[in-house]
């Protein structure tokens, strides 16, 4: 049986420091999970430091992509199970008992939100389908087997996280790991990853990490959860 001693909750703080607090602090009072913040880049983090005994902090001072760091976090953390998650999640209620139980059955992905790739437009977008197996789950909130995740990867050419997630995804089915997204007691204020970015910078980088992903997987209908 699986115990939430085994699933530790991972944010990396990229700035906005009082969302991740509010975060970290969902997560302390709605579960007994251990936390792994990464400080990525310099910033100030010494309210973190005394939130509680469940939380490790691990400081880098050059600040990375979004890749590399999903790959530090994989590499530093040494439980079964890891959550990746975004700063703007909040836990309204434990959602690891439902995410348990879905990790049981042998997913190794399990996420709040995620969806199909749509065939008829090309693989160009993502249908929300609503609970059930998936293509690809969104970095919101993602619960993987670490060793199985680690092995894969997340590509170091994704400096920035949207459409990185679906192509770590993607990943992830192509090795032979199944994804599932299910409703859980979850929220998501302001996500300041996406609206308090550069929007230039935003749509360049979104648009380089999706072509990277349609050059890799486009057509390769082997990988793909069943339709529905």
């Amino acid at each position: 049986m699986i115990s939430e001693s085994e699933i530790t909750a991972t944010i990396i703080v990229d700035g906005f420091l009082e969302d991740a607090i509010l975060s970290i602090n969902s997560i302390i009072d709605k579960s007994e999970v251990p936390l792994f913040v990464l400080i990525n880049g310099k910033q100030d983090f010494g309210p973190l430091e005394n939130l509680s005994p469940r939380i490790r902090i691990h400081y880098v001072k050059q600040k990375l992509g979004w890749s590399n760091a999903v790959n530090l976090v994989l590499s530093e953390v040494n439980t079964r199970f890891l959550v990746l998650m975004d700063p703007s999640t909040r836990f309204t209620g434990n959602p690891f008992p439902d995410v348990i139980a879905k990790l049981a059955e042998g997913f190794v992905g399990v996420g709040w939100r995620g969806g199909l790739i749509d065939l008829d437009n090309e693989w160009r977008s993502v249908v929300d389908k609503g609970s059930g197996e998936v293509d690809v789950l969104f970095g919101y909130f993602i619960v993987v087997d670490r060793e199985f995740a680690k092995a894969v990867g997340a590509n170091p050419s994704a400096k920035y996280y949207r459409n990185a997630d679906l192509e770590f995804s993607l990943a992830m089915r192509e090795a032979g790991g199944r994804l599932i997204q299910i409703e859980l007691p979850l929220i998501q204020e302001r996500h300041h990853g996406y609206h308090d970015v550069d929007s230039a910078y935003r749509e360049k980088n979104s648009k380089e990490n999706y072509q990277r992903l349609l050059k890799r997987f486009r057509g390769n209908l082997g990988i793909l959860a069943p339709r529905r």
